[in-house]
């Protein structure tokens, strides 16, 4: 008899997936075990295997569709040749988001008239999200280079025009001698350069000012845009920032190096914050908004920030406080390696008391993270910086490293944050501490 296979649900906070591939066709047979499909779901792309056996013979949610949890998605058969006419499948109904879309166009050609942008509402005054409003491409306009445009306003004969365009003069910050200050050849002497810019080959934009395309979010990008907005809303954030003075940190990293051992300046981090977060439990504590109550961690579970082409992922480094440098190192690296291959399994990212977020490696300078909740602290790590610092009353050349603690003010006051900061400092000032077991 006619069956229903449905989205399975693939990870905790699940809701809808993509369809990223069919291992079988119609007509195919399916046994227990086979891969049957993959699905990309709100945190890694993941295989499916059938649970029974039978025959595929109707797939209802295509490759690159979205479908709910428990939606239908395909039915099968138990015996090859039965008829599945008129069979209704069972699950719950496609939401909105989940129906087939279109695929988006490179540049904006609607018509339509646009919807009307989102306004308060009348009861509560509670404020909606803003609406994106399109506006038809610039289709009538003709582009033109600030030279160009300037050139046809300036006043000038056209034996001035020519030789400024020929020597790359620039007309606009002369003043003429001639009849009612028209420029004249004999000005041209006081016209400066349009300099290097004006040699270089130039091309034309074959796109109107406007153009647009749009892209279907992935499930994991709509999670994550959610989850933060949820956590940007509700959560008092609060900022504070320590510079560290990075000096000995960066040297005892290449002394490590120079020892075969790889270490990275983010492993220092996260060992010096497992061991401040100990002395300092009250930062690794939770919020848990349905009773109002504060959640305290009993562990010290460390998330790494680990970003993928389809969002951010953040696996967890267990017990970080029991583990030593060289472990904690190992560590990250095969969670991040397995993190971007998709292969994490669900107690490698799910829960975590702390979160570190490091884009050092990118050369930023500061920046201010959103708090994952339920946890109430997060550690934005920006770069090492090569700065002048005063040292024992002599300004000498220094390596400075800003970090900033978001904190959950529900949960954590200023003072807390602060020590729990200048305990950071303190160990990664004098990184030696940080060797020790």
């Amino acid at each position: 008899m006619p069956f229903t296979l449905t989205m399975p649900k693939l990870s905790p906070t699940m809701e809808e997936g993509t369809i990223v591939k069919w291992h079988k066709k119609v007509g195919d047979a399916v046994q227990a075990g086979d891969v049957l499909l993959e699905v990309a779901t709100d945190k890694a792309t993941v295989e499916y295997n059938a649970l029974d056996e039978g025959w595929l013979r109707q797939i209802l949610v295509q490759e690159g569709q979205e479908a709910t949890v428990n939606q239908a998605i395909a039915v099968m058969t138990a015996e090859q040749n039965e008829s599945i006419e008129g069979y209704q499948p069972t699950g719950t109904a496609p939401t909105a988001e989940a129906q087939p879309q279109e695929s988006p166009s490179t540049a904006a050609t609607t018509t339509e008239k646009p919807s009307e942008p989102s306004k308060k509402k009348e009861s509560g005054g509670v404020l909606q999200q803003p609406q994106f409003v399109p506006e038809q491409p610039l289709k009538d306009y003709t582009f033109e280079y600030p030279t160009d445009r300037l050139e046809k306003r300036v006043r000038a004969s056209p034996l001035a025009k020519k030789i400024a365009k020929e020597k790359g003069l620039d007309l606009s910050s002369v003043k003429g001698t001639g009849p009612q200050q028209r420029i004249t050849s004999r000005d041209l002497e006081k016209a400066p350069s349009l300099g290097p810019a004006h040699l270089q080959r130039r091309q034309t934009p074959d796109l109107p000012p406007g153009s647009y395309e749009e892209t279907p979010l992935s499930p994991m990008r709509k999670v994550i845009g959610q989850r933060l907005q949820e956590s940007k809303s509700f959560i008092p954030h609060f900022y504070v920032t320590q510079v560290i003075d990075a000096e000995a940190l960066v040297n005892v990293r290449e002394q490590l190096k120079n020892q075969q051992v790889k270490i990275s300046i983010n492993d220092l981090i996260v060992r010096a914050c497992a061991l401040a977060l100990r002395q300092h439990p009250v930062i690794n504590s939770g919020f848990n908004s349905v009773n109002q109550s504060i959640i305290h961690f009993k562990t010290i579970d460390i998330a790494i920030a680990v970003s993928l082409e389809s969002g951010l992922i953040t696996p967890i480094v267990r017990h970080a406080d029991y583990k030593n440098l060289s472990e904690i190192a190992v560590e990250i690296r095969s969670l991040a390696q397995r993190a971007r291959e998709g292969k994490l399994e669900l107690q490698e990212y799910k829960g975590g008391s702390f979160t570190i977020s490091n884009l050092g490696m990118y050369g930023i300078t500061n920046f201010q993270a959103i708090i994952n909740p339920p946890q109430a602290a997060i550690l934005a790590v920006s770069g090492i910086q090569d700065v002048p610092i005063v040292r024992n009353g002599h300004l000498v050349p220094g390596k400075t490293l800003h970090l900033t603690l978001s904190v959950d003010h529900r949960v954590i006051d200023g003072v807390a944050a602060a020590v729990f900061l200048q305990t950071i400092k303190k160990f990664l000032e004098n990184p030696s501490v940080l060797l020790m077991f």
